[in-house]
C-alpha cells in the first residue's frame, strides 16, 4: 500500500511489515538495522554498543545499546533443538568479588548453569547456558529439561542437586569435579569473554542475554560464512517478539505476539 502498511484482505486490518519483529516501532531505515546485524556477526569476540554507535554514526548511545540488546534477543532461535548424546553439566557463579559466603550458596552473584555436548574425538559440540535461581534439584532438573533431549546421558559431579535426573528420564553418571573438563573449559571461556570483551560490565538482570550471545558465537565458532550467520540472525529477528526500550531496562523478555492472523 502507498502508506507502507499491509492490509488483510478479509478484515481490512492494517499493519507494518515490521510488526511482530525486533524492528517493530523503529524510526530508522531497515538498512541501518541490517548494517548493524552484519557488523555484529563480523565481531569475533563480541559486539559493543559503542562500536555500533560509531559504525552507524548514531547520535544516541541509548539507541545503540537498545539495538544491541534487541539483536541479542534474536540470537536464540525459538523452539531450538535441545542437546543430545553425552552432556556434561555444571554450574558456576558470575559476578564481582564480594565479601561473604562462597561456593554454591555464594551471595551477591548470579548462578549460571552450563550444559555441553561431549563429542568424544570430535571435541566439544553445542552448549547451553542459563541463569538459574539456585542449585536446588528443582532448578537443575528444570534446566536439564529445557536444554537436553529426553534420554540424553548427563555427566555431573556429586552435588545432590542432580540426584533426581534419573527419575526424569536422564541416565546420570557421577564423576569427580575435576573430570568435567569440557564444562570447565566452556565456563573458563565464558568468564574470560565477559571480563575481557565486555570488561565485566554486565548487570545480573541482563546476564541471560549476554549468555545468549556467547552461546550463539560459540556454537558457530567454526563457521567461515559470515553471510550465513547474518541470514540466520535475520531469520530469528523476524520471529522474535518485539521488545521496547522500557521493557529491556526492566529485563522483560518481550510482549505477547499479536493474535491477528493474515
Amino acid at each position: 500500500m502507498s502508506s507502507g502498511l499491509m492490509r488483510c484482505c478479509s478484515c481490512e486490518y492494517k499493519l507494518s511489515v515490521t510488526a511482530g519483529t525486533i524492528f517493530e516501532g523503529t524510526r530508522k531505515p531497515l538498512l541501518m538495522w541490517f548494517r548493524a546485524i552484519w557488523w555484529v556477526v563480523g565481531q569475533k569476540n563480541g559486539a559493543s554498543a559503542k562500536g555500533i554507535q560509531r559504525m552507524l554514526e548514531l547520535g544516541s548511545y541509548q539507541t545503540a545499546w537498545a539495538w544491541l540488546h534487541k539483536i541479542r534477543r534474536a540470537m536464540v532461535q525459538p523452539g531450538r533443538d535441545r542437546l543430545s548424546g553425552i552432556i556434561e553439566m555444571d554450574e558456576t557463579y558470575v559476578g564481582g568479588e564480594k565479601p561473604g559466603k562462597r561456593g554454591r550458596g555464594a551471595l551477591g552473584k548470579a548462578l549460571v548453569a552450563v550444559a555441553v555436548e561431549d563429542k568424544g574425538d570430535s571435541g566439544i559440540g553445542r552448549i547451553r547456558l542459563s541463569v538459574i535461581p539456585n542449585a536446588s534439584q528443582e532448578s537443575l532438573t528444570n534446566f536439564a529439561k529445557l536444554t537436553v533431549e529426553l534420554g540424553g546421558k548427563i555427566r555431573t559431579d556429586d552435588w545432590s542437586g542432580y540426584g533426581t535426573l534419573p527419575d526424569e528420564g536422564y541416565p546420570h553418571t557421577v564423576v569427580p569435579s575435576h573430570d568435567l573438563k569440557i564444562a570447565h573449559l566452556v565456563i573458563s571461556l565464558m568468564k574470560r569473554w565477559l571480563t575481557g570483551t565486555l570488561q565485566g560490565a554486565v548487570s545480573h538482570q541482563h546476564l541471560d542475554y549476554y549468555l545468549d550471545e556467547f552461546t550463539f558465537r560459540f556454537n558457530r565458532r567454526s563457521s567461515n560464512h559470515r553471510g550465513l550467520l547474518f541470514f540466520r540472525l535475520l531469520q530469528n529477528a523476524m520471529v522474535i517478539e518485539p521488545t521496547t526500550y522500557r521493557q529491556i531496562v526492566k529485563s522483560v523478555r518481550g510482549q505477547k505476539a499479536s493474535k491477528h492472523k493474515m
